[in-house]
């Protein structure tokens, strides 16, 4: 069985969700950025080993993720998934996963990569806005992007109530990305992009706002 680790910064809801999906491979370890960080005690209720690399403590980005990466590699993982993982990884990070590196982001990437997204995707009027489980490259918010998930844009949407709507679908589509790396269901193509083995794909559409 595969081994996954998973790094947070927060209060843990994609852990939680991770949890509670019952994955086909184990959660070796939950590591974070931040002694408080709250998904630290889910973690533990659930009797996951823990442990916490705080940023503040070095000097720079690569100090940190060069002991980041050595509490990562005792647990010798498969798969390194980011989960409201909070820090910019300097490109050595990166390359030493690739492959096994995953993120979620509350964006249909490649738009509206970084922060603040659902204020940006209001801001800008969109319809449709969404989520993406891609794989992490140096260039932010960019990798191959595996799965994602659209939610409409209400005409009385706020930030908090598009951000509610998106998470939930968050929860959905992040253990199914990791389900299929645990049972071999995913490559990289040549060029760069995730080939999904053994599946077909629908093909109907989202329309929003809805048509007559």
């Amino acid at each position: 069985m595969k081994k996954l680790v998973i790094l947070i910064s927060g209060r843990g809801s994609n852990l939680q969700a991770l949890l509670e999906a019952k994955l086909p491979c184990r959660i070796a370890a939950v590591i974070s950025n931040r002694a408080d960080a709250e998904g630290l005690d889910i973690a533990k209720t659930h009797g996951i080993p823990v442990a916490v690399v705080e940023h503040g403590n070095y000097a720079d980005r690569d100090s940190f993720d060069t002991a980041l990466a050595q509490t990562i590699d005792v647990f010798n993982p498969d798969i390194v998934a980011l989960a409201g993982f909070m820090r910019i990884l300097s490109t050595g990070f990166v390359a030493r996963y690739h492959g096994r590196l995953i993120n979620i982001h509350p964006s249909l990437l490649p738009a509206y990569g970084g922060l603040n997204t659902h204020a940006r995707a209001l801001h800008d009027g969109v319809r449709i806005h969404g989520c993406t489980v891609h794989f992490v490259t140096p260039d932010l918010d960019h990798g191959p992007i595996i799965i994602q998930a659209a939610v409409p844009v209400l005409h009385d949407d706020t930030e908090q109530t598009l951000a509610a709507r998106v998470l939930n679908e968050e929860h959905r589509i992040y253990p199914q990305a990791i389900s299929w790396l645990c049972q071999g269901q995913i490559k990289l193509s040549g060029q760069g992009r995730v080939i999904l083995l053994y599946r077909k794909q629908a093909g109907y559409a989202l329309v929003s706002p809805s048509l007559e």
